[in-house]
């Protein structure tokens, strides 16, 4: 099968840092689904993974993590899906990834894709989708009560892809109210189309930028990236006993400001399910199916930016070096091969 891989760490221009490739097809087994991808999308994960994990000398890594696809084959333990199923997911970092005609992914960690959408649009949302619904309704424990209204939520970085569904989540399904960050026009007005009350610049001190919108302390804030240059902003703003969520790497974090206010803080990692073989890692595959009714019935849109033509090492470097510029909004996507 074809595939795109990488066999040492290389910068994005580099001529190998990612390769046209030709690997055996696996075998479905367990509760394992062989699924024929159609689409993928690129995530700052795959861009982490190049740069951290060099494959076992003479091996090749397969990146990617969203993907949209058709089950071509099941193992003999599969009781979610059968072949011909449509389907979408975010994978898991313990094995190869989507930037290939075909992959094995555990079934509980599978959703049936939204009807309502073509594979392309599908790959952009079940990475940023889980992580963003675990944020808000699992790290957190938001109600998804809209009628309780008063409570402030502050999302740090929003126009990404995280955050541009993060927003919709969070505007269509709790009664917060939502206050979001982007420093250029284009981000601002994206975030305000994905359902965000308020908008501030993080190019310019957070607190200063609430106080200028006589913004209420926010009782949640989610911090998307940057976490580290923004975090003495945050400790001012969070009200007391509210909650900070984070899904970046920072280098060091001081929390001992958050205790006279008794702030809680979390971590998200959507990979922790597969990662650990948790004993509910069959959540993800509820997850999706409930965001992908949630797709069908108009209430959420994906949130794809641009679409950068076939799946090959060609357009994934270009994928990558888009994202390594830290200016995107939304997600690109690649589709066939």
């Amino acid at each position: 099968m074809k595939a795109v891989a990488y066999r040492h760490s290389h910068p994005i221009d580099h001529p190998q840092a990612l390769l046209d490739v030709e690997l055996p097809e696996p075998q479905a087994l367990g509760r394992d689904l062989l699924v024929e991808v159609k689409a993928v999308s690129v995530n700052p994960v795959d861009i982490k993974v190049r740069h951290a994990a060099a494959p076992t000398e003479g091996e090749s890594r397969v990146l990617g993590f969203d993907a949209a696809g058709i089950v071509k084959a099941v193992g003999p333990d599969v009781t979610l899906f059968k072949p011909g199923d449509q389907v979408w997911y975010a994978g898991s970092r313990t094995r190869q990834g989507s930037n290939s005609e075909f992959q094995l992914v555990d079934e509980r960690i599978v959703g049936h894709k939204p009807a309502t959408l073509d594979f392309g649009r599908a790959a952009a949302l079940p990475l940023t989708g889980i992580t963003a619904w675990e944020l808000l309704f699992e790290r957190l424990q938001v109600s998804r009560d809209k009628g309780r209204r008063g409570q402030t939520l502050l999302v740090v970085g929003a126009a990404g892809g995280v955050g541009s569904i993060l927003v919709q989540l969070a505007r269509q399904l709790t009664g917060l109210n939502i206050v979001a960050t982007a420093s250029r026009p284009e981000t601002t007005e994206w975030v305000k189309q994905q359902g965000a009350h308020h908008v501030i610049d993080h190019s310019r001190p957070l607190d200063e930028e609430m106080q200028r919108l006589d913004l209420p302390q926010p009782d949640y804030v989610i911090s998307l990236n940057q976490t580290e240059q923004h975090w003495p902003a945050i400790v001012k703003l969070v009200a007391p006993q509210g909650k900070i969520a984070l899904i970046d790497d920072p280098l060091a974090l001081n929390v001992m400001p958050l205790k006279p206010k008794s702030v809680s803080l979390h971590w998200e990692s959507m990979f922790t399910r597969s990662m650990f073989d948790t004993a509910d890692m069959q959540k993800q595959h509820d997850l999706l199916n409930d965001l992908a009714q949630l797709v069908d019935s108009g209430v959420i849109k994906t949130t794809l930016a641009e679409r950068l033509g076939t799946i090959n090492a060609a357009n994934l470097k270009r994928a990558h070096a888009l994202l390594e510029g830290g200016r995107m909004k939304g997600k690109i996507v690649l589709e066939g091969f």
